[in-house]
C-alpha cells in the first residue's frame, strides 16, 4: 500500500477575500482561498492550487509584470515571495503590519505597499534565493489615517495612494525636482480607489459613498487665468509648480445605503468598474461617465474586482457567497462561474470511473466536480435542508442524496434533472444513504424515528421499513454483492440485515458507545465500525466476531480551541471518527473526524501507516497545539473579538443578527471562528487519489505529482548546434527531443523528430518524460496535416498510447483538445487514402476494360 499522498488539489472554494490578479496573457486568473492560492486557466478550463500554505488567510496578493514572481500578505503582515513559474516559496517576511494593499510597479523595479498611515516602497526582489531579497527604498508618510490602496503612474514614477481619511496623495517614487506630494481632498467619504490615466493628466477618484471625481492637471497660471504676455513673465520654470483640480464631479446613484465596495481602471480603454455592496457592478466610460454596462451578479456584496490586460473580461469575487465570476462584457456572457458551498460541506463520494466527484453541504445543494479540472459543471438546489449524504450509481450516471428535509432525490447526470423522489409516510429527516451496485435500490436511515427507509429506484415505490434501532440511524452501506446492508446507529450498535432474504436476518455487532460511521470492505467480508470513544472495531460479517480493534484516539487528538481550558492532550472532546473509507484492495482504512488530522492505518497490523494534517491556517480553530496566555483577557481570547473596523464603520453593518451561542449558519456574521474539521473522507476507485471534505474545502491528495521533475531545465547551454549534436553524433535521441521542445523552435523539433529512426521510436515513446506528452501529441496532430510520412505518424501515435496509456486516461479532462486533434488528423489521413485508392480502383478498372477494347479492336482487324 502506498502512502505517499500529497496535496494535489482543493475544490469546493473559490474565492473567500483578498484581491483577483489576471496574469499578464489575461488566459488565468489568481484567486486566494483561505490561506492557500488557486489558479483558475480560463482557457485550457482548469484549475490548480499552489502547494503552499500561509500562515492566516491571504489579505492581499501582487503578481509581477513579467509573471516570475508572487507575492502573498495573510492577515498578521506575514508575506510570502513565490517563484510563480516553479510554484516554490523564495522568501518570507513580516511587514509588522496589516498590509491592505500591494502593487509591483509597471517597469517591475519596485513594490508598494499599505504600512497602516504610511506607504512603504521596496526595490522588486529577483526570482532567485537571496540573502535579504527585500531593501526597503523608501517610507512615505502624510496620510491620517489607514491607507487603503495603491495604484502606478504608467511611467513608474508616481504612485497615488487612498486612506481612510478621505483624501488621495500622488507620490513620487524618486526625489524629484520641483515635485512636493500632492493631496487631492474633497469627498465625504473613504477614498478606496484613485487612477492615473495613460497621458497622466487626468486622475480619477471613486468614495465609498458613490462619488467619482475626475481631476485635471493644471499650472498655476492656466488655474489664475492669466494671459500669454503675463505667463512669459514667470520664466520658464512655471511648468513645474503645477495643481490637480476637481474637472467634474459624478455619482454612481445605486439606491439609498448602496456603497461601492470594491473598484479597478482600465487607463487604456478609460474604463471605470465599480462593484456595489447590493451585488450589482456598473461598467462606466470616463470622463464622460458614460454607462455601458449594469448587471446584478450576486445576492452580497462584491468583494474585489479585476480586468484582464486587454479589457474583454471582468472578475469578481464575492466573499460571503465564495462566488468567483469572470464576464466578458462585450457579448455578455459569462467565461467562468464558480461558486462553493456556502456553509460546511456534509457529504462527498466518487463517481465508479473516479473523474467526477459529488458534495452535499449544509446549503441545501448537491454539487458534481471534475476531479481532473477541479470545476462543477452542474449544482442540484431541489433540497429545502441540509444534506447528509451523496452516493453514485449505474456507472456514475445517476446520483442519489438525502437530506434533512425529509426527501431522497435522484438526479440525472445526462440530463441533469431530478428524475425521482423518494419521501416517507410520516415527515422524517434522512441521515445517511446506501445505493445497492446494480443501483435498483436505495436505503436511507433517519434522525427521528431510528428506522431505514428501501425504495424502488425504477418505480419510486416504498419497499420496506426495518426498524430496530434504539437510536439515529448515523451511517449505511451495501456489501459488494448487494445483498447485505450493515447500518451504524446510536444505540451502540452496528447491525447487518439480509435486505433480500425471506427471514430479513438481522446480526447484531455490539459496541461500547455510540457507533459514527460504517463501512464494507471492498470484498464484503469484513465491516469497520467507529465509535465515540475513538476506537475502530473491525469485524467479521460471516462469523459475527470482532477480529482487530484500532485504538485512534490519540492518533486523532490535536489542535487546541481558542476558548478551551485545556491543553490539546487532555480535551476529550472531538476524538473520534466520524468517516471511514476502505482503501480499492481493502488492506488499509482512511478515517477522518473532528480534527485537523486524517489517519490512514493498516488493518492487518492496526498500525498507523501515515498521519495527513489538512490545514495549518491559523485563521481556522483547533489547528494551534498551544495557546498563547498574551491573548487571554477576562472577556475570552482577543482572537475571537472582532477587530475588522472597515468591515464595521457603517451603521448597518455593526447590527449583530446572530443568535446567543450559534457556531453554525452564516460563517461571514459569527463571532467565533470556524473550527477545522473533516466531515467525510473517501478513496477514488483507481486508488490513485482520495479526498476528504473539510472546513477548508475540498481537498484532494493524490501520488500523481502536479509538478514533474524535468533535468533539462536545469540545461543552460540548449542550442540549435548542440541540439543537433544531441542528434546526429551522440544517437541520444530522447534527449534530443527533449531539448528541442525546450528551445521551441518549430524547424529544430521537426528536424529532430524527423530525425529519429523507426526502430527506435518505441523506445524513445517509453522514456519521454510526462511533461512534454502534451506537446509532442500536439506537434504530431498539426505536423499529421502537411507530412507525407504516414506510417511514421501512426507508429508514433500507437507507441505513445500503448506507453502512456494509464497517465492519458486519468488525466483525459487535460488532453481532450490533443485527442481532437489527433482524431482530426488520423480522420483526414484515413479520408485521403480512402479517396486515393478509390481513384486507383476507377483507373485500373478503366485501364482493364481499355485492354479488353483494344484486344476486340485487334481481334476484329485480323478478321
Amino acid at each position: 500500500m502506498k502512502s505517499a499522498y500529497k496535496f494535489s488539489n482543493l475544490c469546493g472554494t473559490v474565492y473567500s477575500n483578498g484581491n483577483l490578479i489576471f496574469t499578464p496573457d489575461g488566459n488565468s486568473i489568481v484567486s486566494p482561498v483561505g490561506n492557500r492560492v488557486s489558479v483558475f486557466d480560463l482557457v485550457n478550463n482548469k484549475s490548480c492550487t499552489l502547494p503552499f500554505e500561509m500562515r492566516k488567510n491571504i489579505a492581499c496578493m501582487a503578481l509581477s509584470p513579467q509573471a516570475t514572481l508572487l507575492i502573498t500578505v495573510d492577515e498578521s503582515g506575514h508575506g510570502f515571495l513565490i517563484n510563480y513559474p516553479r510554484q516554490t516559496v523564495l522568501h518570507q517576511i513580516n511587514f509588522k503590519a496589516k498590509v491592505k494593499s500591494i502593487k509591483f510597479s509597471p517597469n517591475g523595479k519596485y513594490v508598494a505597499i499599505t504600512h497602516g498611515n504610511h506607504v512603504q516602497v521596496w526595490k522588486a526582489p529577483g526570482f532567485t534565493r537571496e540573502f535579504a531579497p527585500f531593501v526597503l527604498h523608501r517610507n512615505y508618510t502624510g496620510h491620517h489615517d489607514e491607507v487603503l490602496q495603491i495604484s502606478w503612474s504608467p511611467d513608474s514614477k508616481y504612485f497615488l495612494t487612498t486612506s481612510r481619511d478621505m483624501t488621495a496623495r500622488i507620490y513620487s517614487t524618486n526625489p524629484t525636482p520641483g515635485f512636493t506630494p500632492v493631496t487631492l481632498s474633497g469627498h465625504r467619504s473613504e477614498v478606496i480607489g484613485a487612477y492615473f490615466s495613460n497621458n497622466m493628466e487626468n486622475i480619477y477618484t471613486v468614495s465609498k459613498d458613490g462619488s467619482l471625481f475626475h481631476w485635471r492637471h493644471t499650472t498655476f497660471v492656466d488655474s489664475r487665468g492669466l494671459d500669454s504676455d503675463e505667463e512669459m513673465e514667470l520664466g520658464e520654470n512655471f511648468i513645474d509648480h503645477v495643481r490637480w483640480r476637481v474637472q467634474k464631479k459624478h455619482y454612481f446613484n445605486q439606491g439609498h445605503g448602496t456603497k461601492v465596495k470594491s473598484c479597478e481602471f482600465y487607463a487604456n480603454s478609460n474604463l471605470i468598474i465599480a462593484g456595489f455592496t447590493n451585488g450589482i457592478f456598473g461598467l462606466y466610460e470616463v470622463p464622460s461617465f458614460t454607462t455601458i454596462h449594469t448587471l446584478s451578479i450576486s445576492q452580497k456584496k462584491i468583494n474585489a474586482v479585476a480586468i484582464n490586460p486587454s479589457g474583454e473580461w471582468l472578475a469578481f469575487g464575492c466573499a460571503n457567497m465564495g462566488q468567483l465570476l469572470v464576464w466578458e462584457w462585450q457579448s455578455e456572457t459569462y467565461v467562468l462561474k464558480q461558486q462553493g458551498h456556502v456553509y460546511d460541506m456534509n457529504a462527498l463520494t466518487y463517481s465508479p470511473d473516479g473523474q467526477t466527484m459529488a458534495t452535499g453541504g449544509d446549503d441545501g445543494k448537491v454539487k458534481v466536480w471534475n476531479a481532473t479540472s477541479g470545476f462543477c459543471f452542474v449544482t442540484f438546489s431541489d433540497h429545502n435542508s441540509s444534506v447528509k449524504a451523496v452516493e453514485f450509481a449505474k456507472q456514475g450516471q445517476v446520483l442519489f442524496s438525502a437530506s434533512l428535509d425529509g426527501t431522497v432525490r435522484a438526479f440525472d447526470l445526462v440530463r441533469y434533472r431530478n428524475f425521482r423522489t423518494f419521501t416517507s409516510p410520516n415527515p422524517v429527516q434522512f441521515t445517511s444513504l446506501a445505493v445497492d451496485p446494480s443501483g435498483d435500490i436505495v436505503c436511507a436511515g433517519t434522525m427521528d424515528t431510528f428506522e431505514i427507509y428501501i425504495w424502488s429506484v425504477q418505480t419510486g415505490k416504498l419497499l420496506d421499513i426495518l426498524a430496530g434501532h434504539e437510536g439515529p440511524i448515523s451511517s449505511l452501506d451495501f456489501s459488494s454483492s448487494g445483498m447485505a446492508l450493515v447500518s451504524g446507529s446510536w444505540d451502540h450498535t452496528a447491525r447487518v440485515w439480509d435486505v433480500f432474504g425471506r427471514n430479513k436476518h438481522i446480526e447484531s455487532l455490539q459496541h461500547q458507545t455510540e457507533v459514527l460511521a460504517v463501512a464494507y470492505r471492498p470484498d464484503g467480508k469484513q465491516v469497520a465500525a467507529s465509535t465515540l470513544d475513538g476506537q475502530i472495531s473491525i469485524w467479521d460479517v460471516d462469523e459475527s466476531k470482532l477480529v482487530a480493534n484500532i485504538e485512534g484516539r490519540k492518533d486523532i487528538s490535536g489542535g487546541r480551541k481558542t476558548d478551551d481550558r485545556t491543553t490539546a492532550e487532555n480535551s476529550s472532546s472531538g476524538k473520534s471518527f466520524n468517516s471511514l473509507c476502505y482503501t480499492a484492495d481493502g488492506s488499509s482504512l482512511l478515517a477522518g473526524g473532528n480534527s485537523k488530522y486524517i489517519c490512514l492505518y493498516d488493518i492487518e497490523s492496526t498500525s498507523l501507516i501515515k498521519k495527513f494534517q489538512i490545514s495549518d491556517n491559523l485563521s481556522l480553530d483547533g489547528t494551534q497545539e498551544m495557546l498563547s496566555s498574551r491573548k487571554m483577557t477576562e472577556f475570552g481570547s482577543v482572537e475571537t473579538m472582532d477587530n475588522d473596523e472597515d468591515e464595521l464603520s457603517d451603521p448597518e453593518d455593526r447590527i449583530d443578527k446572530s443568535l446567543p451561542g450559534t457556531r453554525g449558519g452564516d460563517l461571514s456574521a459569527r463571532k467565533t471562528r470556524p473550527e477545522i474539521r473533516s466531515l467525510a473522507v473517501r478513496f477514488s476507485p483507481t486508488g490513485r487519489s482520495w479526498a476528504a471534505a473539510t472546513t477548508d474545502g475540498l481537498l484532494i491528495y493524490s501520488l500523481d505529482d502536479a509538478i514533474l521533475f524535468d533535468p533539462f531545465d536545469l540545461e543552460l547551454d540548449i542550442t540549435p548546434v548542440s541540439v543537433l549534436e544531441t542528434l546526429h553524433e551522440e544517437k541520444d535521441y530522447l534527449k534530443a527531443l527533449c531539448m528541442a521542445f525546450r528551445l521551441n523552435e518549430k524547424k529544430i523539433t521537426q528536424q529532430v523528430f524527423e530525425g529519429i529512426p523507426p526502430d527506435s521510436i518505441p523506445l524513445v515513446a517509453r522514456g519521454l518524460p510526462e511533461k512534454y506528452l502534451d506537446k509532442l501529441l500536439k506537434f504530431i496532430g498539426v505536423h499529421m496535416e502537411t507530412s507525407p510520412h504516414i506510417e511514421f505518424h501512426l507508429l508514433w501515435v500507437t507507441n505513445l498510447l500503448t506507453a502512456h496509456g494509464r497517465y492519458l486516461k486519468s488525466h483525459r479532462g487535460e488532453y481532450q483538445a490533443v485527442f481532437r486533434a489527433l482524431y482530426k488528423g488520423v480522420t483526414r489521413v484515413r479520408d485521403d487514402i480512402a479517396g486515393l485508392c478509390d481513384n486507383n480502383v476507377y483507373t485500373l478498372k478503366y485501364l482493364l476494360s481499355q485492354q479488353t477494347l483494344a484486344k476486340q479492336t485487334t481481334d476484329v482487324t485480323m478478321d
